[in-house]
């Protein structure tokens, strides 16, 4: 933006130059402006002889030569350009006036209609344009045609599948089923021992809660039974499981899953982001806890997660949830301060270390 005004105070000062010296010359003499004349010719032609090519000319300088052949027989004097080019000058200066001059078409849409429209849009990923059209027109007051909301849709909106429908996105599916919805995945982690162990770990979607941890160095199907057993109880509200294409997951242990009333939902290939919430937890887990600690055996790493994975249901903050905690305990009562930014009186700040000291959990507690 700055470029861009920087470079139109230089053509107007360039084109102001130039008036200024126009007026000036219209305050010689006959005399004086012949005798100028005839000097500039005679530099020009020595210009020529040598045959130097001149620059090119830019839009400032086109427009000033275009202005001043209203006043003289120019034919003669051009020299730069061919006389066709002076002409093809002449006619982009017209029509660059006309095309300030008369604005065609309707007036553009506001800023804010148009980020109305993606909005609309993005959110209901199975309108058309004559469907956001009708609710900006019965439910707004806006009178947009169908062909101006097409305009400023996104280009991808309404694809759909291959019988050109469209369909439920993938983040609407996750949306509509979140407290009904756990995913899996498995995370690698290396001993002081450089012995390979293997976390399992299940996340329920809604609550953002680890329902389900374990630790193996042999995982196979039977034991993936196992914990989908440990994890789903008939009291349970889930009915659908996301998990990758990985081995471990055979069919013996989809029909398993299933077999608990569970729809098993597999992630596309190469397609991380579809379980991403179980992605970002493991990510969560790495950053927080297991970068900064070398687990000793598996029954130190079990010690490690089950302190952390507690302190994560049940002490750490989530920001997708409001903030909030995902299992916070029921006798968690805040109390309320008169000032935001002071702490009630009564109360003072306590603080407890987890994983001995790697992280801490702050609440309030009374004085003493």
């Amino acid at each position: 933006m700055k470029n861009h005004i920087s470079v139109m105070i230089e053509k107007v000062i360039s084109i102001t130059i130039d008036v200024i010296h126009f007026i000036g010359k219209l305050l010689q003499t006959q005399a004086s402006l012949s005798a100028e004349n005839i000097f500039l010719r005679k530099q020009l032609a020595l210009y020529k002889e040598r045959k130097q090519k001149p620059h090119r000319a830019n839009n400032e300088e086109r427009l000033v030569l275009v202005l001043l052949s209203k006043l003289f027989n120019w034919k003669n004097a051009l020299v730069i350009v061919q006389p066709e080019t002076f002409i093809k000058w002449h006619r982009t200066a017209f029509k660059r006036f006309w095309s300030l001059k008369c604005k065609r078409g309707r007036p553009s849409l506001s800023k804010d209609v148009r980020l109305l429209i993606k909005q609309m849009a993005k959110e209901n990923s199975t309108w058309g344009e004559e469907r956001i059209a009708d609710e900006l027109l019965l439910k707004i007051g806006l009178e947009v045609s169908p062909r101006t909301v097409r305009k400023h849709m996104p280009k991808s909106n309404g694809k759909g599948n291959s019988d050109n429908k469209p369909s439920q996105t993938w983040s609407t599916f996750i949306h509509n089923h979140m407290h009904q919805i756990i995913a899996c995945d498995f995370m690698t982690v290396v001993s002081i021992h450089f012995k390979i162990y293997y976390v399992f770990v299940v996340i329920e979607l809604g609550t953002r809660k680890i329902v389900h941890y374990n630790v193996t160095q042999h995982p196979n199907a039977q034991w993936a039974i196992q914990q989908f057993r440990e994890t789903i109880h008939p009291d349970n509200e889930y009915k659908y499981l996301i998990h990758d294409n990985d081995s471990i997951f055979s069919k013996a242990v989809d029909r398993s899953v299933e077999n608990m009333n569970v729809k098993v939902v597999k992630t596309a290939i190469h397609a991380p982001k579809m379980n991403a919430f179980c992605e970002r937890v493991i990510g969560t887990i790495r950053r927080e806890c297991l970068d900064h600690m070398i687990p000793l055996s598996e029954k130190h790493l079990h010690a490690i997660l089950k302190q952390w994975i507690k302190y994560y249901n049940e002490g750490r903050p989530h920001m997708s949830l409001g903030p909030g905690i995902p299992n916070a305990p029921p006798d968690n009562i805040v109390p309320l301060s008169e000032h935001r930014h002071k702490i009630p009186d009564g109360y003072q700040v306590a603080k407890e270390p987890i994983l001995g000291g790697l992280h801490h959990e702050y609440s309030f507690k009374k004085a003493a």
